[in-house]
């Protein structure tokens, strides 16, 4: 028996088969949630877009307005009109789950970060996400931001189908910036061998959150907890939901759990 680690109006998990498609554990997984910081896989899904479309390169220079300086921590703290690389940029996202640059990439890509969320949200619908809605490309607190435990698993399968030379990114647990190491937020990476990914997440309102890939020994596992009253019980529940379900996968017909583009 599983221990449940959060309120029950906070918890909600799902584990997928990342070869099958096939949900080997859920629980509330389609109930609404915050995706706090979740929320930037998103931002980064838009991101590689640019990248792959030829829009960006990894040298473009993304300018930092006074509203993406002015963003609550986690953050690099730039200052207006500084200027950060989308190489940099996909780091300090990934890794230190920076506020600021989320913004300053939303700016940059969708006009403004209203535009961008707009974006967001359409891109969640095209590749499956029926229940997310955002409003901001960081995950701060915004009561019209939700999600759920499936959207969320569906859009961490799709990055990692559709930008695998970009996955890599997610398995960072820190990086340079400017002369000093900047550690990052996911301690399930070098925890459980096979963990490569890939975001972490909290706010008050949700409780902590997390997305992970497993992949080893011929298994690919999506899984994700929400609502945790702790980073250590997520972690705990994340770790014990992979020992329960890597089982020999079954025979099951291969399919993508994220919709073709």
């Amino acid at each position: 028996m599983l221990a449940v680690p959060a309120p029950a109006q906070k918890y909600a998990a799902v584990v997928i088969d990342g070869s099958s498609g096939k949900t080997l554990f859920e629980a509330n997984s389609t109930a609404p949630r915050y995706p706090a910081s979740l929320t930037k896989m998103m931002t980064l899904y838009l991101l590689f877009e640019a990248l792959e479309q030829g829009r960006i390169s990894k040298t473009t220079l993304i300018p930092v307005s006074d509203n993406a300086a002015r963003q609550p921590p986690t953050k690099l703290r730039f200052r207006r009109g500084e200027t950060i690389d989308v190489e940099t940029a996909i780091r300090a996202i990934t890794v230190k789950s920076a506020n600021d640059v989320a913004v300053a990439v939303a700016e940059y890509l969708g006009g403004s970060e209203q535009a961008f969320a707009a974006m967001m949200t359409a891109k969640a619908r095209q590749i499956g996400m029926r229940s997310t809605v955002f409003r901001n490309a960081s995950g701060l607190p915004d009561a019209g931001q939700l999600t759920t435990a499936r959207d969320m698993a569906v859009l961490g399968v799709a990055l990692r189908a559709r930008f695998p030379q970009h996955f890599h990114y997610f398995s960072e647990s820190d990086f340079m910036f400017r002369g000093r190491l900047v550690r990052g937020h996911n301690d399930m990476l070098g925890r459980v061998r096979g963990v490569n990914g890939i975001k972490t997440g909290y706010i008050r309102a949700s409780g902590f959150n997390i997305v992970t890939s497993y992949d080893a020994d011929g298994r690919r596992l999506i899984l994700v907890v929400m609502g945790a009253d702790s980073a250590r019980q997520r972690n705990d529940h994340v770790e014990a939901l992979i020992q329960r379900n890597l089982s020999p996968a079954s025979n099951t017909t291969t399919r993508l759990l994220y919709a073709e583009q």
